[in-house]
Parts: structure tokens; C-alpha cells; sequence
């Protein structure tokens, strides 16, 4: 009798934890969740630095793609300080996040400018660099819009672009398309996912 109650109670004690760890809800991503996409695989350019770089040296890390260019007068700027202040949030756990901002304008974006303007919004982030040819592949590889748009000058020219970013997991596959301009309280919460 002992023993019957005894296995009646383990019983219990099972079916409740099974319970409870259905009850468990699954992270969700606040940021659209593109994982499977069959585009964003890769690149092939400079950095800041001069180092070439593709997704596999960041294997590892979580890793966040901009595209844009230095004399952005509004998206650029800002969506890079959200990112610095996505990073500051996440504390330690930013070193295992690697922020790229892709420059659109290699005409003006000299390795110097973005040596300078990059990591002045987090030592950690890494400016990168090509040709034109090597810009157009690389923004038609990841889906994104650009266009130079003339201005009073020449030399004086704006470029409309796509404004969102990518984030890839530790294991370089694409998993989000993180919307511009939300603030910082989404990009933290997804990356956080991503970094579990």
C-alpha cells in the first residue's frame, strides 16, 4: 500500500513538471524572423583596417549587418546609435555580438573615413568596404535597395537606401531582419535570443 501511493506520488510529481515545461512559452523574436532565408549568405570585402572578411571570421558571434554610408544624414547616424546603445545594454554579453556597417558609397567611404566614423560609435564595430562592382553584388545578395540620388553637386549626392539590418546566429546563418527606428528595447530582446 506504502509502495502504491509512494509510485502514485512520483506519477504525480512527473505529469505536473511535464505540465509546467508545456506551459514554458518559447522565446519569440520581436523583429521579423526570416531563418531559411535563401539570400544574405555571405560577402567578400575590406575592412577599416585593410583586412579582407567574409561571415565565417565572425563565426561565434552573433552578427549585425547595416548597409549605409558616412555622410547619411539621418538613418545611418541613428541607426548606428541604436546599435552602440543595443551593445552598452547588452553588457558583457556585447562581446559576443559583432556589428558590420557596409558602406553604399565607396566613391567617398575611404578605408580612412570609415576607419574614423565606424567605430567612433563602439571601438567593436567594423567598417567594410569594396569597389562598386563588389557593393552591387553584395547589397543584390542581401535584397537591398540603394540609389544615388544627385544633389546641388556632383559631389553633393544622397543615397536612398534600404534601412533595416540583418542579425545571423553564432553559426553564421541568417535568422532577422531587424526594423529601423523601434529603439533599443527589441534589437536587445532578439539578440539576446540569438545569443542563448
Amino acid at each position: 500500500m506504502m509502495m502504491k501511493r509512494f509510485f502514485s506520488y512520483v506519477v504525480f510529481f512527473i505529469a505536473t513538471l511535464s505540465l509546467l515545461a508545456c506551459d514554458e512559452k518559447k522565446a519569440v523574436f520581436i523583429n521579423t524572423d526570416i531563418t531559411g532565408a535563401d539570400y544574405a549568405k555571405d560577402f567578400s570585402l575590406t575592412d577599416h583596417n585593410g583586412q579582407r572578411r567574409t561571415l565565417a571570421d565572425f563565426k561565434g558571434k552573433v552578427v549585425v549587418v547595416f548597409f549605409g554610408y558616412t555622410q547619411c544624414p539621418d538613418v545611418c547616424p541613428t541607426t548606428m546609435a541604436e546599435l552602440a546603445a543595443a551593445m552598452k545594454d547588452l553588457g558583457p554579453l556585447a562581446e559576443k555580438v559583432q556589428v558590420l556597417f557596409i558602406t553604399l558609397d565607396p566613391e567617398r567611404d575611404t578605408r580612412d573615413l570609415l576607419a574614423q566614423y565606424v567605430p567612433a560609435f563602439d571601438k567593436r564595430f567594423l567598417g567594410l568596404m569594396g569597389d562598386q562592382t563588389a557593393i552591387e553584388k553584395t547589397a543584390k545578395d542581401f535584397k537591398v535597395f540603394f540609389q544615388k540620388s544627385p544633389g546641388k553637386t556632383p559631389a553633393n549626392y544622397t543615397i536612398d537606401h534600404t534601412a533595416a539590418s540583418y542579425a545571423f546566429d553564432a553559426q553564421g546563418r541568417i535568422r532577422l531582419f531587424l526594423r529601423h527606428g523601434q529603439g533599443i528595447v527589441p534589437i536587445v530582446h532578439d539578440l539576446k535570443i540569438l545569443l542563448q
